[in-house]
């Protein structure tokens, strides 16, 4: 599992409060790369700042936070009570951020996963390149490639998240569909250089 250095970070008690009235627990943010760096969180608030794109844990008290505006993020849990959080782009799905974040999750005891995949950019407003498209199908299967409505080659991050899922082992899988770039309620950088993210959190 990767770990990032030592990394001082200021919140502003604006964030503070809003971070609060989602849960009042100290959170564990990460500096995302795209990556497939996973953090074992061992205690509240522990790792916050690391460069990684999932987080792990099986600490009571402990909130973990992925940031999106189009990315997929993907939040995960298993009936022994351990959490986990993803941030999956297509850079992070060929890197393999899905299954590292499933093993670091086995290694804590966890069996029998569930899993949310929340809103993200949707195929439709994803026109994506061959040669990048192509190293995503094979990292995750065929399942990811799509088309735009006029017909464009395009990329389906919801279907290569639940195929890195299925991959994994993780079959109970939800689904908001929720597309960031048409959603007037949420941000998206492709769509409208959304310069705010979104956040996803999940609690024990």
């Amino acid at each position: 599992m990767g770990h990032g250095g030592a990394y001082v970070h200021r919140v502003s008690p604006k964030v503070a409060v809003r971070r609060r009235a989602v849960v009042d627990l100290p959170w564990t943010w990460l500096r995302q790369v795209n990556g497939a760096g996973v953090v074992t969180v061992t205690s509240p608030g522990g790792g916050a700042g690391t460069q990684a794109d999932a987080a792990v844990t099986a600490s009571p008290g402990s909130a973990l936070a992925v940031l999106t505006a189009d990315c997929a993020p993907v939040a995960l849990a298993s009936p022994e009570g351990i959490v986990g959080v993803a941030h999956a782009g297509w850079a992070g799905l060929v890197a393999g951020v899905v299954p590292r974040t499933v093993e670091a999750m086995a290694a804590l005891g966890a069996t029998d996963l569930s899993a949310v995949v929340g809103p993200c950019i949707g195929p439709e407003c994803y026109e994506f390149g061959d040669d990048h498209l192509d190293a995503v199908a094979a990292a995750v299967g065929p399942e990811v490639r799509s088309r735009t409505p006029d017909g464009r080659p395009a990329l389906d991050l919801r279907a290569g998240v639940r195929a890195a899922l299925s991959r994994s082992g993780v079959l109970d899988v939800a689904d908001i569909s929720v597309c960031t770039a048409c959603s007037v309620s949420h941000w998206s950088w492709r769509a409208r250089r959304d310069n705010h993210r979104q956040a996803l959190v999940v609690w024990r």
